[in-house]
């Protein structure tokens, strides 16, 4: 018996099974791109190396000196320390009445610095941003940035001229009919002085991102808003300020981190014995508590204290922004 086998018709043959395509490491391309990047712009990747280096050794390095804040530090011993002393200076701070007034006059003077400094620079962004004339612009930018050049050390030297007892200021309050204000020495006066000298010297240089962070704005907003019938004041609110956000946002996070570190040179320069109720912040009592009684290992504590208040302030602020308003740092 004979079995006929049919043939399928030309053209209905199965294909072929397909080869499967060889697997490629995904991370061949990303490594080829960086190495090309780096062999083709290898001059703005050296311009890197000098702020790194900073970085590295005025920064981080130094950050293996804090394990002394939980050993005893002993002058011209070893740099970490003789003995492992746990969280004795820990307590010691956080049991030192002195310590807590410190603190909360780094409270005060930071609160304040935040709350006048910082929005001082963008008001005076935006009015320089309505003037027309640019003489006057170039002029008042040119004023408003000159004392940010000027040394602390002036600015400090200054600001004690001015408000000395035989001071102009007094001279102008002697003329109306009241008795001369002891300034440097009264401790209510203290913060009030440093909050202004900080503004003058501050402000005029603050301005520069604001007004850098105004010219990207796009003009057919404004005239958008004027064709809705804004006026200047809404223009401004409605699409001035949302056009900066961004730039306001970051540097309120970054003056958030540095809040508890208030400005030790100019607190230093402008403080005395007589002030030191309200003057002395945590940076100076770091200063007096290690350079000057050599308590480094105290000190130190004290200062890894302040560090990690810092860093939580930053996270929070940064954090909170991201969440409410949508810009953040990292």
């Amino acid at each position: 018996m004979s079995t006929s086998t049919t043939s399928a018709p030309p053209g209905t043959e199965d294909p072929p099974p397909a080869r499967a395509a060889p697997r490629r490491g995904r991370r061949a391309p990303a490594r080829t791109g960086w190495r090309r990047a780096l062999r083709r712009d290898w001059q703005l990747y050296s311009l890197a190396i000098l702020p790194l280096l900073f970085f590295l050794v005025f920064r981080y390095l130094p950050m293996i000196g804090n394990v002394i804040a939980f050993r005893r530090f002993e002058p011209g011993g070893s740099i970490f320390g003789e003995e492992w002393v746990g969280l004795r200076y820990v307590q010691m701070f956080l049991n030192d009445p002195t310590f807590w007034q410190v603190f909360r006059n780094t409270l005060w003077v930071g609160g304040l610095t935040l709350l006048f400094c910082f929005p001082v620079p963008i008001v005076l962004a935006l009015l320089l941003n309505e003037v027309r004339r640019r003489s006057l612009k170039r002029f008042v930018q040119s004023v408003s940035y000159l004392p940010h050049f000027l040394s602390i050390v002036i600015v400090a030297g200054i600001t004690m001229q001015m408000l000395a007892s035989d001071g102009p200021v007094n001279h102008v309050i002697g003329w109306l009919g009241h008795e001369p204000i002891r300034f440097i020495q009264e401790p209510e006066w203290f913060r009030t002085i440093y909050v202004g000298s900080e503004i003058w010297q501050t402000a005029g240089w603050g301005t520069i991102l604001y007004l850098a962070a105004l010219t990207t704005i796009d003009e057919d907003l404004y005239e958008a808003a004027r064709i809705d019938g804004a006026n200047r004041w809404q223009q401004i609110w409605h699409v001035t300020l949302p056009g900066i956000r961004p730039t306001m946002v970051t540097l309120l996070i970054l003056n958030i981190g540095t809040f508890m570190a208030v400005g030790f040179e100019k607190v230093l320069l402008l403080y005395n014995p007589l002030t030191y109720p309200t003057a002395d912040v945590i940076s100076t009592y770091v200063y007096r508590s290690g350079v000057e009684s050599n308590s480094f290992s105290y000190a130190a504590a004290i200062g890894l204290f302040e560090a990690i208040i810092g860093l939580v302030l930053i996270t929070s602020a940064n954090q909170l922004s991201r969440r409410t308003v949508g810009t953040s740092l990292w």
